[in-house]
Protein backbone atom coordinates (compact mmCIF):
# COMPACT_ATOMS: atom_id res chain seq x y z
CA UNK A 1 0.00 0.00 0.00
CA UNK A 2 1.09 3.57 -0.72
CA UNK A 3 -0.33 7.01 -0.01
CA UNK A 4 -2.91 5.84 2.49
CA UNK A 5 -3.27 6.86 6.15
CA UNK A 6 -2.57 4.52 9.06
CA UNK A 7 -5.53 2.46 10.17
CA UNK A 8 -6.86 1.71 6.67
CA UNK A 9 -6.90 -1.99 5.74
CA UNK A 10 -8.23 -3.17 2.36
CA UNK A 11 -10.17 -6.45 2.31
CA UNK A 12 -10.06 -7.75 -1.26
CA UNK A 13 -12.79 -10.19 -2.24
CA UNK A 14 -13.71 -11.68 -5.58
CA UNK A 15 -15.70 -8.71 -6.89
CA UNK A 16 -14.04 -5.71 -5.27
CA UNK A 17 -12.49 -4.23 -2.16
CA UNK A 18 -14.11 -3.25 1.13
CA UNK A 19 -12.18 -1.42 3.82
CA UNK A 20 -11.60 -1.88 7.52
CA UNK A 21 -10.98 1.43 9.32
CA UNK A 22 -9.19 1.13 12.66
CA UNK A 23 -8.60 3.72 15.36
CA UNK A 24 -7.10 2.24 18.51
CA UNK A 25 -9.28 -0.60 19.74
CA UNK A 26 -12.29 0.47 17.66
CA UNK A 27 -12.99 -0.32 14.03
CA UNK A 28 -15.57 0.30 11.30
CA UNK A 29 -16.31 -1.59 8.09
CA UNK A 30 -16.87 0.37 4.90
CA UNK A 31 -18.98 -1.97 2.71
CA UNK A 32 -18.98 -5.75 3.16
CA UNK A 33 -18.19 -7.35 -0.21
CA UNK A 34 -19.88 -10.40 -1.68
CA UNK A 35 -17.61 -13.47 -1.89
CA UNK A 36 -14.64 -14.44 0.26
CA UNK A 37 -14.60 -11.49 2.63
CA UNK A 38 -15.82 -13.05 5.94
CA UNK A 39 -12.70 -15.19 6.42
CA UNK A 40 -10.47 -12.27 5.44
CA UNK A 41 -12.22 -9.89 7.83
CA UNK A 42 -11.87 -12.37 10.70
CA UNK A 43 -8.19 -12.91 9.92
CA UNK A 44 -7.40 -9.19 9.67
CA UNK A 45 -9.11 -8.42 12.97
CA UNK A 46 -7.31 -11.30 14.65
CA UNK A 47 -3.93 -10.07 13.40
CA UNK A 48 -4.72 -6.62 14.76
CA UNK A 49 -5.65 -8.07 18.14
CA UNK A 50 -9.29 -7.09 17.66
CA UNK A 51 -12.52 -9.08 17.84
CA UNK A 52 -15.99 -8.80 16.32
CA UNK A 53 -17.19 -6.43 19.05
CA UNK A 54 -14.42 -4.01 18.10
CA UNK A 55 -16.44 -3.08 15.02
CA UNK A 56 -18.63 -0.15 16.02
CA UNK A 57 -20.46 0.41 12.75
CA UNK A 58 -20.94 -0.80 9.19
CA UNK A 59 -21.08 1.91 6.50
CA UNK A 60 -22.60 1.33 3.08
CA UNK A 61 -21.68 3.32 -0.01
CA UNK A 62 -24.70 1.68 -1.70
CA UNK A 63 -26.74 -1.49 -1.66
CA UNK A 64 -25.57 -3.45 -4.70
CA UNK A 65 -24.87 -7.10 -4.00
CA UNK A 66 -21.08 -6.79 -4.27
CA UNK A 67 -21.17 -4.22 -1.45
CA UNK A 68 -23.94 -5.57 0.79
CA UNK A 69 -23.50 -9.28 0.12
CA UNK A 70 -22.08 -10.01 3.58
CA UNK A 71 -24.13 -7.37 5.40
CA UNK A 72 -26.41 -9.74 7.31
CA UNK A 73 -23.47 -11.94 8.35
CA UNK A 74 -21.35 -9.02 9.50
CA UNK A 75 -24.23 -7.43 11.40
CA UNK A 76 -24.99 -10.72 13.18
CA UNK A 77 -21.32 -11.42 13.93
CA UNK A 78 -20.47 -7.98 15.28
CA UNK A 79 -23.77 -6.61 16.57
CA UNK A 80 -22.83 -3.33 14.88
CA UNK A 81 -25.46 -0.99 13.40
CA UNK A 82 -25.62 -0.36 9.65
CA UNK A 83 -25.34 3.20 8.32
CA UNK A 84 -26.66 3.86 4.82
CA UNK A 85 -28.79 6.10 2.66
CA UNK A 86 -32.48 5.13 3.02
CA UNK A 87 -32.87 4.85 -0.76
CA UNK A 88 -30.51 1.86 -0.66
CA UNK A 89 -32.78 -0.36 1.44
CA UNK A 90 -34.61 -1.56 -1.68
CA UNK A 91 -31.29 -2.70 -3.16
CA UNK A 92 -30.34 -4.44 0.07
CA UNK A 93 -33.74 -6.15 0.13
CA UNK A 94 -33.36 -7.26 -3.49
CA UNK A 95 -36.56 -5.39 -4.41
CA UNK A 96 -35.29 -2.45 -6.42
CA UNK A 97 -37.51 -1.87 -9.54
CA UNK A 98 -34.86 -1.87 -12.25
CA UNK A 99 -35.93 -0.48 -15.62
CA UNK A 100 -34.59 -0.55 -19.16
CA UNK A 101 -31.07 -1.84 -19.62
CA UNK A 102 -30.55 -1.96 -15.85
CA UNK A 103 -32.91 -4.93 -15.67
CA UNK A 104 -29.77 -6.92 -16.45
CA UNK A 105 -28.30 -5.70 -13.17
CA UNK A 106 -31.39 -7.00 -11.39
CA UNK A 107 -31.10 -10.37 -13.12
CA UNK A 108 -27.42 -10.73 -12.27
CA UNK A 109 -28.06 -9.80 -8.65
CA UNK A 110 -30.93 -12.28 -8.41
CA UNK A 111 -28.59 -15.01 -9.62
CA UNK A 112 -25.98 -13.94 -7.08
CA UNK A 113 -28.46 -13.90 -4.20
CA UNK A 114 -29.51 -17.44 -5.10
CA UNK A 115 -25.96 -18.74 -5.62
CA UNK A 116 -24.54 -17.28 -2.40
CA UNK A 117 -27.62 -17.78 -0.19
CA UNK A 118 -27.90 -14.07 0.39
CA UNK A 119 -29.81 -12.70 3.38
CA UNK A 120 -31.04 -9.11 3.51
CA UNK A 121 -30.46 -6.83 6.50
CA UNK A 122 -31.95 -3.59 7.77
CA UNK A 123 -30.20 -0.22 7.51
CA UNK A 124 -30.37 0.92 11.13
CA UNK A 125 -29.18 4.52 10.79
CA UNK A 126 -30.16 6.69 7.83
CA UNK A 127 -27.46 8.99 6.49
CA UNK A 128 -27.62 11.90 4.08
CA UNK A 129 -25.66 14.74 2.54
CA UNK A 130 -23.33 16.53 4.94
CA UNK A 131 -23.88 14.24 7.92
CA UNK A 132 -20.80 14.13 10.13
CA UNK A 133 -20.11 10.65 11.47
CA UNK A 134 -17.74 10.52 14.47
CA UNK A 135 -15.87 7.51 13.11
CA UNK A 136 -12.17 7.16 12.31
CA UNK A 137 -11.48 10.77 13.24
CA UNK A 138 -14.62 11.98 11.46
CA UNK A 139 -16.28 11.04 8.17
CA UNK A 140 -18.55 13.37 6.23
CA UNK A 141 -21.28 11.84 4.08
CA UNK A 142 -21.12 13.01 0.47
CA UNK A 143 -24.08 12.03 -1.73
CA UNK A 144 -22.83 11.01 -5.18
CA UNK A 145 -25.94 9.63 -6.92
CA UNK A 146 -26.08 8.11 -10.36
CA UNK A 147 -24.78 4.60 -9.91
CA UNK A 148 -27.72 4.27 -7.52
CA UNK A 149 -30.07 6.89 -6.12
CA UNK A 150 -28.55 6.80 -2.64
CA UNK A 151 -24.91 6.18 -3.60
CA UNK A 152 -22.64 7.90 -1.06
CA UNK A 153 -18.98 8.66 -0.61
CA UNK A 154 -17.30 9.30 2.74
CA UNK A 155 -14.79 12.13 3.16
CA UNK A 156 -12.16 12.17 5.89
CA UNK A 157 -11.04 15.77 6.47
CA UNK A 158 -8.46 14.46 8.92
CA UNK A 159 -6.70 12.60 6.11
CA UNK A 160 -8.06 14.61 3.14
CA UNK A 161 -9.25 11.30 1.69
CA UNK A 162 -12.45 10.49 -0.20
CA UNK A 163 -13.84 6.97 -0.23
CA UNK A 164 -15.68 7.22 -3.54
CA UNK A 165 -17.55 3.90 -3.65
CA UNK A 166 -18.48 3.00 -7.23
CA UNK A 167 -18.22 6.50 -8.65
CA UNK A 168 -15.48 5.03 -10.85
CA UNK A 169 -13.23 1.97 -11.10
CA UNK A 170 -9.45 2.38 -11.22
CA UNK A 171 -7.29 -0.21 -12.94
CA UNK A 172 -3.99 0.06 -14.81
CA UNK A 173 -5.58 -1.28 -17.99
CA UNK A 174 -8.64 1.00 -17.80
CA UNK A 175 -10.06 3.62 -15.48
CA UNK A 176 -13.77 3.79 -16.16
CA UNK A 177 -17.27 4.58 -14.98
CA UNK A 178 -19.49 1.66 -13.96
CA UNK A 179 -21.02 -0.12 -16.98
CA UNK A 180 -24.38 1.33 -18.11
CA UNK A 181 -26.33 -1.76 -17.02
CA UNK A 182 -25.36 -0.99 -13.41
CA UNK A 183 -26.32 2.70 -13.28
CA UNK A 184 -29.89 3.33 -12.12
CA UNK A 185 -29.74 7.12 -12.58
CA UNK A 186 -27.01 7.76 -15.18
CA UNK A 187 -28.13 11.34 -15.82
CA UNK A 188 -26.88 12.25 -12.32
CA UNK A 189 -23.37 10.87 -12.76
CA UNK A 190 -21.79 14.00 -14.35
CA UNK A 191 -22.82 16.17 -11.39
CA UNK A 192 -21.42 13.61 -8.97
CA UNK A 193 -18.13 13.52 -10.86
CA UNK A 194 -17.93 17.31 -10.70
CA UNK A 195 -18.68 17.31 -6.97
CA UNK A 196 -15.79 14.96 -6.24
CA UNK A 197 -13.54 16.88 -8.63
CA UNK A 198 -14.37 20.18 -6.92
CA UNK A 199 -13.75 18.68 -3.50
CA UNK A 200 -10.22 18.00 -4.74
CA UNK A 201 -9.12 15.64 -1.95
CA UNK A 202 -5.49 14.72 -1.63
CA UNK A 203 -6.31 11.02 -1.95
CA UNK A 204 -9.19 8.97 -3.39
CA UNK A 205 -9.93 5.32 -2.65
CA UNK A 206 -12.67 3.65 -4.77
CA UNK A 207 -14.06 0.15 -4.22
CA UNK A 208 -12.75 -1.41 -7.43
CA UNK A 209 -9.03 -1.00 -8.08
CA UNK A 210 -5.73 -2.73 -8.66
CA UNK A 211 -3.35 -1.17 -6.09
CA UNK A 212 -4.19 0.56 -2.83
CA UNK A 213 -2.64 3.95 -3.61
CA UNK A 214 -4.70 7.05 -2.86
CA UNK A 215 -2.55 9.40 -4.96
CA UNK A 216 -2.62 7.06 -7.97
CA UNK A 217 -6.41 6.83 -7.92
CA UNK A 218 -6.71 10.60 -7.53
CA UNK A 219 -4.61 11.14 -10.67
CA UNK A 220 -6.61 8.57 -12.61
CA UNK A 221 -9.89 10.12 -11.48
CA UNK A 222 -8.85 13.61 -12.59
CA UNK A 223 -7.84 12.26 -16.01
CA UNK A 224 -11.12 10.35 -16.32
CA UNK A 225 -13.08 13.52 -15.55
CA UNK A 226 -11.02 15.49 -18.06
CA UNK A 227 -12.04 13.04 -20.78
CA UNK A 228 -15.65 12.38 -19.79
CA UNK A 229 -16.74 15.88 -18.79
CA UNK A 230 -15.25 17.56 -21.87
CA UNK A 231 -17.95 16.09 -24.15
CA UNK A 232 -21.70 15.48 -23.87
CA UNK A 233 -22.36 12.68 -21.44
CA UNK A 234 -23.75 9.52 -22.99
CA UNK A 235 -26.67 8.12 -21.06
CA UNK A 236 -27.49 4.45 -21.13
CA UNK A 237 -30.56 3.51 -23.19
CA UNK A 238 -33.72 2.92 -21.15
CA UNK A 239 -35.62 0.69 -23.49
Amino acid sequence: MRNVPPGLYPIRGVMGVCHLLVDGDEAWMLDTGMVGEPALIRRRLRRLGLGPRSIQGILLTHGHLDHAGNLAWLKDWTGAPVYGHPAEQLHVDGCYPYEGITRWCGRLEAMGRWAFRYRAAVIDESIGEGDELPFWGGLRVMCLPGHTEGHCGFYSARHDLLFSGDLFASYFFKTHLPPPILNSQPERIPASLRRALELDPRWIIPNHYDFCDGALHKRRFVELCRKRLSRPFELSPQG
